[in-house]
């Protein structure tokens, strides 16, 4: 216990230093901004970003990246509630009880007590990721490269579990972004491959490019084939705090959600994604009068936003751990650790003590912001919400182009970027979704390179991965996984819960 005070105060140094408290304030506004605006998210607005940390410490980069993440989630639900359109996935559940409670003229209690829930339970995850930091850090040491292997294979069967969509198509994604990591030069020999002879691969594809033109570029051109007419809610928003019934109905709800995101924002296959939707259905399980959800119940609004918070926040906790990123967004932040010379691991807590611990710090001061920032400001992101999307996108595209070229001054790479642009958006009109794509990419180079210790290790046994303990277990609960999946009855109830 007094190792993780010393820790935590440790971190607080850290994060209470000018620039990185001005970083964690740019994440938080930039998160709540993306969040507010439909059809920009966490994802697309973090690979843009990438680039501009290149001139920025490490630390300071990833406290600014994880700010504009759990700051969307924030920023989703007041766009949920005012317009009835979630600015982000996890914000789905709350325009069903948000939207409704806004058009009966409890706009501001509605976004009140989503900001306060996400508040304790962004408080609580940031907790629980202090807490499990250094036992899971532990753990991991003793992992070899068969146990990692066998994690990050686990690690994709459940990004397949948990996609939306066809598992058969969330399948092939992974497939093709495991492939698409062995472009460049050969680990060992150094012999070129799948570069098609040219030679502007032979490093293989870069990350940001990749990323960038999958989510950013592509964002773009699904946005602008979208209808533009946002339904803001006209007339007064009100007090912005709940009375004495909606806390008192509200305060089981906070407590629930957060607890259930925490839990399913540390599976890997975006866990967090989840959250909202368990909590949303308990909630409605639980409650004396079911039918009045859908209708305006502010449980159905206190509930989901605590978990889609709380789910945001430990699902760093495979990241910081193990080195395993859960989501599309986390692989963002592997990308960008990776691009600052920083191995995502077990490691991290001992070889990086500022950036692990500053980054735990940081996530309660952003929390704090986030509170002060969403609520008084909530009059002009309603006034964001009526900017037309044809006056932002050019904007957005010359950013991205001036970024990717930012890197290496290569003109290839921002050509680079356009193709990966237009190939994802051609996948998302097909049904396939690019978030597997990028897990697979970033585990690819990771998997490729555990495998090979593994079997040299091992003098070409394969029953390696099956004789060691926790590698079996892994497996085991992947095969497990997968079997689970397949079944009609878990596939239809899965497909409900995704639908949107």
């Amino acid at each position: 216990m007094s190792d993780l005070v010393m820790n935590l105060a440790h971190g607080f140094s850290v994060a209470f230093s000018l620039s990185n408290l001005a970083l964690c304030l740019i994440g938080c506004l930039v998160g709540t901004l993306i969040g507010v605006l439909p059809g920009v998210g966490p994802i697309a607005t973090i690979a843009m970003l990438l680039p501009l940390t290149f001139k920025v410490d490490p630390t300071g980069a990833l406290i600014m990246l994880a700010g504009i993440y759990y700051g969307a989630q924030y920023g989703g639900s007041t766009t949920a509630i005012l317009v009835n359109i979630p600015g982000e996935a996890t914000s789905v559940v709350t325009t069903l009880d948000g939207h409704q409670m806004a058009r009966r003229g409890r706009a501001g209690a509605a976004l009140g007590i989503a900001a306060i829930g996400s508040f304790i339970a962004g408080c609580f995850a940031t907790v629980m990721i202090a807490a499990l930091g250094a036992p899971l850090t532990k753990l991991a040491l003793i992992f070899g490269p068969a146990e990692y292997f066998s994690l990050m294979v686990m690690g994709l069967v459940f990004a397949t579990v948990l996609a939306r969509g066809s598992i058969i198509k969330a399948v092939g994604m992974i497939l093709l972004g495991l492939l698409m990591s062995c472009v460049g030069q050969d680990l060992e020999t150094g012999v070129d491959r799948l570069t098609m002879g040219w030679t502007e691969l032979s490093d293989g594809v870069d990350f940001a490019v990749l990323a960038m033109g999958v989510f950013g570029f592509a964002e773009v051109i699904r946005n602008l084939e979208n209808p533009e007419a946002r339904d803001v809610v006209k007339g007064s928003i009100g007090s912005l705090l709940p009375n004495r019934d909606e806390f008192r109905r509200s305060a089981a709800p906070i407590a629930r959600g957060t607890l259930i995101g925490s839990i399913l924002g540390i599976l890997p296959g975006n866990g967090a994604l989840l959250g909202p939707f368990a909590s949303y259905t308990i909630e409605k399980k639980i409650a004396k009068d079911p039918s009045r959800f859908g209708h305006g119940a502010i449980e159905g609004v206190a509930g989901p936003e605590s978990a889609n918070n709380a789910g945001a926040q430990t699902s760093f906790i495979p990241l910081l751990t193990l080195g395993i990123p859960p989501n599309a967004v986390m692989a963002l932040m592997v990308g960008a650790m990776t691009i600052h010379g920083i191995v995502p691991g077990p490691q991290v807590m001992t070889k990086s003590p500022d950036l692990f611990w500053g980054m735990i710090a940081s996530m309660w001061i952003g929390n704090l912001m986030l509170l002060v920032i969403n609520l008084p400001l909530v009059g002009m992101w309603v006034k964001l919400l009526k900017v037309p999307y044809r006056l932002m996108f050019p904007a957005i595209m010359i950013f991205c182009c001036i970024g990717i070229y930012s890197i290496n001054n290569n003109p290839i790479e921002v050509m680079l970027t356009a193709f990966f642009g237009l190939f994802g958006y051609l996948i998302v009109k097909m049904g396939f979704e690019p978030a597997p794509l990028l897990l697979g990419y970033v585990l690819g180079k990771l998997m490729e390179e555990n495998l090979r210790r593994a079997m040299i290790i091992s003098r070409g046994d394969v029953a390696v991965f099956v004789e060691r303990p926790i590698s079996a277990v892994l497996l085991v609960i992947a095969a497990l996984m997968i079997c689970i999946a397949i079944l009609p009855s878990i596939n239809k109830k899965r497909d409900e819960v995704f639908a949107e």
